[in-house]
């Protein structure tokens, strides 16, 4: 079975119907870009036992990972659930699947991540965490921002974000050892232009 996969014109398309606001569309633009990077980062590897994800795939899931974004605003909703269920909705569970786990991997795969098997949802995940507004950031810095910003105050959402982070960590060592610059440099390698 075939993966049904947005073209970027449909995902413009849905960022509009759904009323995506300026600023998360600016953010997630830049999301695209950072996963775009890291998947032709991937692809010059120098290895065949790397495959990297599908860049169409990535990129969709990319675009549209806070399609949801607006309408949960109001606290509402859970906007990586309500946007994989956009997605299924139009016709792209594999999408869905993406942006629903662009907050919180549903597994993390250490064996394969050693290989230097990524998938389009892992480089979602961890292109969200670099990119704090527009700004490509570290991940330290993006955790100050996500604890300050949706922290309620209390040890245990703390502790819940922090250790999501770790995930996170331990997912960009893995995936900048396969690649040939290192994090640091990731903002640097990073050409932000729109989508069109």
């Amino acid at each position: 079975m075939s993966v049904k996969i947005p073209d970027q014109q449909t995902c413009l398309t849905l960022i509009d119907h759904y009323d995506m606001l300026d600023n998360i569309r600016a953010h997630s633009f830049v999301v695209a870009r950072v996963a775009e990077t890291i998947v032709q980062g991937l692809g010059t590897a120098g290895t065949m036992e790397i495959l990297p994800p599908d860049l169409d795939l990535v990129l969709a899931g990319a675009l549209l990972h806070d399609i949801a974004k607006t309408k949960c605003l109001d606290g509402g909703c859970r906007h990586a659930d309500e946007g994989q269920q956009i997605c299924i909705d139009h016709g792209f569970p594999e999408v869905g699947a993406i942006v629903g786990q662009h907050v919180i991997l549903n597994s993390f795969m250490r064996e394969d991540y050693k290989k230097g098997r990524f998938g389009a949802h892992e480089i979602v995940y961890y292109s969200d965490k670099r990119v704090n507004h527009t700004a490509i950031v570290s991940l330290e810095e993006r955790l100050d921002y996500i604890i300050d910003r949706y922290g309620d105050g209390t040890r245990y959402i703390e502790n819940r974000i922090r250790e999501n982070f770790q995930d996170c960590l331990d997912l960009e060592r893995y995936l900048f050892s396969f690649l040939p610059f290192s994090p640091d440099e990731l903002a640097d390698k990073v050409t932000v232009k729109p989508f069109v």
